[in-house]
């Protein structure tokens, strides 16, 4: 037969479509020639293809070759498609059976010799072929565990074309992989302990109220008071990941080819440190070809910005949207992209270019240079942060006494109970307590007499902005989930107040 179709995927952002690899071998003047919208790393698969066949084994005749990938309304990218470009030929010559290749995706790149390259993206490529069907995928074997990850599929992991070919022809017996393992739990070993940080209690306490609801944190203090010592130390109190959780976060970095090639499914929530060099696009993705940012890649987990004050204004702001909607929209004239992004923010700050202000007899700053440092960071960022906790100097006893602080596993224990009593709460409607909104706050954030006049007073007071009252609130509802409370208390409230305190004390006022 001299036309052929194989089914292959192509991503768009985190969406996958997939693609019907049409080619058409015949009588006429000898050209390869490609169609169906296609970029020019898709276009330089002809020499490559043709190329990779000769060097199998396989010949390639003189005749008219037209390809076609559809549907021709999507932009196609990367080298994924050699391989079922390549397969679609040798159906085309007759080397391969067209009824194999019916009901398999053929996905990766291929080496002048032949030889089958990985490729990103595997995973949502191979979830999007069960949805439509599939029964079985032709991968690199490179990624054969990544795709395997997804269950009910059979995935055949190729080296070469000719591996490819006799396995379609039935003349050579790959066996399916399997991509879930057993054993890959966190050790303890690999991060930091909160035993190791010495005094801080409020920080400490901060951290796991920050943690057991999903809130954002805030850490303020002078230079080696332990601030980024307790940030990498939340990684060590994060509840575990679902399963749901888990291939979601596996599929995102699937897209950017961050999955290690042995293990990868994600089992750890993750924890992204930003230096404060980053643009806007490395922080909530984009680019030419939009891809996701540090906020997507810190989905389900944390995103850390150390030296916060050091980052541009314009790279902070950014992030106020995402904040809320807990995902990123991308406009751009090629379409709209939507990528995940429910993270918890920390953040760590110097109060002042030396760091000891508000220590008037070793801060060197004049009020202006202070003025300046801490307003890079603007009301309308702070309007999103549920805590902010002071990190005071660490003194002599601290560091050399023989006092014991509590260890990240006990902490963890609560955070996860707290976490338990969120999920029978809502029932998978929303994840964490900093999710609640509209009626959810009023049906579980109620207050008694005594909490309603605390926080009248506080909400005059302070000057609040509604979004601060609903924050409060929020972390109040977490300050009672860990003390086994069904109801917010008045020292729950008290609690919440305090952390929003630590702001007003630098940056003059509440927001307005």
């Amino acid at each position: 037969m001299s036309f052929s179709t194989v089914i292959s995927g192509a991503m768009e952002g985190l969406r996958v479509e997939l693609i019907r690899v049409e080619a058409d071998v015949s009588n006429g003047l000898p050209v390869f020639h490609m169609v169906g919208y296609l970029s020019s790393e898709v276009k330089e698969a002809s020499e490559r293809v043709r190329t990779a066949i000769r060097n199998s084994g396989y010949s390639f005749p003189a005749k008219r070759t037209v390809i076609n990938l559809a549907p021709a309304t999507m932009r196609k990218r990367g080298a994924s498609f050699d391989l079922p470009i390549a397969a679609a030929i040798l159906v085309s010559l007759g080397e391969i059976d067209a009824v194999r290749v019916k009901d398999t995706l053929l996905i990766g790149e291929l080496s002048l010799d032949g030889q089958v390259r990985k490729v990103p993206g595997i995973l949502p490529v191979v979830m999007e072929a069960k949805k439509a069907g599939t029964g079985c995928c032709i991968v690199p074997a490179e990624n054969a565990r990544e795709a395997a990850l997804v269950d009910g599929m059979k995935i055949a992991g190729v080296r070469n074309l000719r591996d490819t070919v006799d396995f379609l022809n039935g003349r050579k017996e790959i066996g399916f992989c399997t991509g879930r393992t057993d054993g890959m739990s966190r050790s303890a070993s690999e991060e930091n302990d909160f035993s190791q940080v010495r005094g801080q209690e409020s920080v400490r306490r901060a951290a796991e109220l920050a943690v057991a609801g999903g809130h954002n944190l805030l850490m303020i203090g002078p230079p080696g008071s332990g601030k980024t010592m307790t940030a990498k130390c939340i990684a060590g109190i994060l509840p575990p990941l679902t399963e749901e959780e888990s291939m979601e976060i596996t599929k995102i970095y699937s897209v950017v080819g961050l999955l290690d090639e042995k293990e990868p499914l994600i089992r750890r929530r993750p924890f992204r440190s930003v230096h404060h060099t980053a643009t806007k696009a490395a922080l909530i993705g984009g680019g030419l070809i939009p891809r996701p940012g540090e906020i997507s890649l810190a989905h389900g987990g944390v995103l850390f910005l150390d030296e916060l004050p050091e980052f541009r204004k314009g790279v902070l702001e950014v992030l106020r949207q995402p904040l809320e909607s807990h995902s990123i929209q991308l406009s751009r004239t090629c379409g709209n992209y939507s990528f995940p992004a429910d993270f918890m923010l920390v953040a760590a700050m110097n109060p002042c270019p030396c760091g000891c202000y508000p220590d008037m007899e070793r801060c060197t700053c004049t009020p202006a240079q202070i003025q300046a440092y801490i307003g890079r960071v603007s009301q309308a960022f702070l309007d999103r942060i549920d805590l902010c906790a002071e990190s005071s100097r660490i003194g002599f006893e601290d560091l050399t006494g023989s006092r014991t602080a509590e260890c990240s596993a006990s902490i963890r224990d609560r955070v996860c109970r707290a976490r338990e009593i969120q999920s029978q709460r809502y029932k998978g409607k929303i994840r964490t307590n900093s999710m609640l909104s509209g009626e959810d706050l009023k049906k579980y954030c109620e207050l008694d007499q005594k909490g309603r006049n605390l926080m009248e007073t506080a909400f005059t007071v302070m000057k609040m902005s509604a979004r601060a009252y609903y924050r409060i609130l929020r972390v109040a509802r977490t300050a009672a989930d860990l003390a086994g409370e069904e109801k917010i208390r008045e020292e729950h409230l008290r609690e919440a107040i305090g952390y929003r305190m630590v702001d007003r004390k630098y940056w003059g006022r509440q927001q307005t």
